[in-house]
């Protein structure tokens, strides 16, 4: 007899939510095969058979919270499952496809159970995934645009739990808002020479590479390069102690369907442009498919957050703590600008730095962010270090 139990959940992490039983009491499993998926506030953890037998008395339904080291069931090895006498023979092949198509359409554990919470049929859910397979985010983007009856007669409301992870946004955000002495510096940036160099080298780039060169891999540079000038944009605080942070481990916010997530480029200031470019596509793949784990979301020194690629023209972004600033990048869009006394139309960025005024002060956060200016409209300098 061989007991599972919920494994170590990742630093900060308590707690889980049972989203979904793959097999049920009784049922033969396989070593290695998938048991169990629990949803935490951060990511979504598969639990698999450490032995072959059947499955014995599961502990925790569906929903239910769990926490490290709970027994949620056993195994019994080398045991078989019980058939009964009358048992229908199982169904030829051709049979078996046709029952399996008549099922509709294929739902992750997560979708599914949020469908079920919402009475959403899954035929009227335009699926995303692979293979025509429905996501979370499927499910909840029908819900929101789920016709409301909003008339005089009847004004219908409709309530839907916040999952895992956008609790954990939410609380997170409004811890930082009330820790945080936040302020937020703007500036703006000519995107002239970055567009000229991308457009120069791309498809040189990628051909070496393997991946396209995006303007992330140059805003993470120049990060990197005004956080060694400006150590203290890079330092948190440790009760009454200032942590200065000898490495660049830079936090790179990705929107996904269930929430925002911020993997982590660690050692980035060891990374080259291609590096960069292809741990930022990684993370964005593993984000999409739900496959990004604590170590890729653990820790962080400084952040960037791209809100250019939804069209914002200018934001605050909100500081991640313990983090002490991020760096928010907006949409390019073209500008008469004054240069050298003549008006002249400039592909223009703005930018924002919000900053924590508790250990970084205004002269800092302003001579940090005309650093950032001064690399991007200058990439030479990226180059030479300068």
């Amino acid at each position: 007899m061989v007991e599972l139990f919920v494994p170590a959940l990742g630093e900060s992490v308590s707690e889980a939510t049972i989203a979904k039983w793959y097999k049920k009491e009784g049922e033969a499993v396989k070593l290695d095969e998938l048991l169990v998926e629990l949803e935490t506030d951060k990511v979504t953890l598969e639990v698999t058979a450490t032995a072959a037998g059947t499955l014995g008395k599961i502990n925790y339904a569906e929903g239910a919270t769990v926490k490290r080291d709970d027994l949620l069931t056993i195994i019994n090895e080398g045991a078989t499952p019980s058939v009964a006498p009358q048992a229908q023979a199982a169904p030829k092949p051709a049979e078996a496809s046709k029952t399996l198509e008549n099922k509709g359409p294929i739902m992750s554990p997560a979708a599914n159970k949020i469908a079920s919470e919402n009475n959403i049929n899954a035929d009227k859910i335009s699926a995303s995934g692979k293979d025509g397979r429905i996501t979370k985010g499927d499910v909840l983007n029908a819900i929101e645009n789920k016709p409301s009856l909003n008339t005089s007669a009847d004004r219908a409301e409709e309530r839907v739990k916040m999952t895992r992870l956008r609790k954990r946004i939410a609380e997170r955000l409004k811890d930082s808002q009330n820790t945080a002495a936040i302020l937020t510096t703007f500036n703006e940036v000519d995107m002239s020479n970055i567009l000229a160099i991308r457009n120069q080298y791309k498809d040189i780039f990628e051909k070496k590479h393997g991946v396209k060169l995006g303007f992330m891999s140059f805003f993470v540079k120049a990060a990197i390069a005004a956080l060694q000038e400006i150590p203290a944009v890079n330092a948190e605080i440790d009760g009454d102690e200032i942590v200065y942070k000898n490495y660049c481990d830079i936090g790179v916010a990705v929107g996904t369907e269930q929430g925002l997530v911020v993997p982590v480029l660690r050692n980035a200031e060891k990374m080259s442009f291609a590096m960069i470019e292809k741990t930022i596509a990684d993370f964005g793949k593993k984000a999409r498919d739900g496959k990004l784990t604590m170590a890729d979301l653990t820790g962080g020194t400084f952040s960037v957050s791209n809100g250019g690629v939804y069209g914002s023209l200018l934001s605050t972004p909100i500081i991640n703590p313990p983090q002490s600033g991020i760096l928010g990048m907006h949409k390019t869009q073209e500008r008469p600008v004054a240069i050298n006394g003549k008006v002249e139309i400039r592909p223009m960025m703005y930018l924002a730095l919000s900053y924590d005024h508790r250990i970084i002060d205004g002269k800092e956060a302003v001579t940090f962010l005309v650093r950032i200016k001064e690399c991007i409209e200058n990439p030479e300098r990226l180059l030479f270090d300068l």
